[in-house]
């Protein structure tokens, strides 16, 4: 079965990080063990398919010609599910905790390639 990385989004300039950051502590709180729940629920409903869970992640190193700097970028965390088609694993993530309940901007879904032969 095809695989995809999904990446989740999110930038601490973003419009809904901002909005979450002026929230009572007590609101937060709330919202964060709401969303903790319903990822766990959304985990269990997609288990079948979660090839690697995935791990939230750190600051960003760019290495590159010109050596290794630090960079930044949006992504927060991944997740490696299977789907059918690339449409199929797209809507695994519809209404996902990331953004409706955490100040997330979105899951970027992008299927696995194999890699070319030489």
């Amino acid at each position: 079965m095809p695989r995809f990385l999904a990446l989740y989004m999110g930038t601490q300039n973003s419009e809904v990080q901002k909005a979450w950051d002026n929230l009572p502590e007590a609101e937060k709180t709330e919202r964060s063990q709401r969303a903790m729940t319903e990822w766990g629920q959304w985990v269990e409903r997609h288990r079948h398919v979660i090839v690697d869970m995935g791990a939230p992640l750190g600051k960003t190193l760019l290495a590159s010609p010109e050596g290794i700097a630090p960079t930044r970028n949006a992504v927060a965390a991944y997740v490696i599910v299977e789907a059918d088609t690339h449409d199929d694993a797209a809507r695994m993530f519809r209404n996902h905790p990331h953004f409706t309940i955490f100040p997330g901007t979105g899951v970027e879904i992008m299927p696995c390639l194999p890699m070319p032969s030489p």
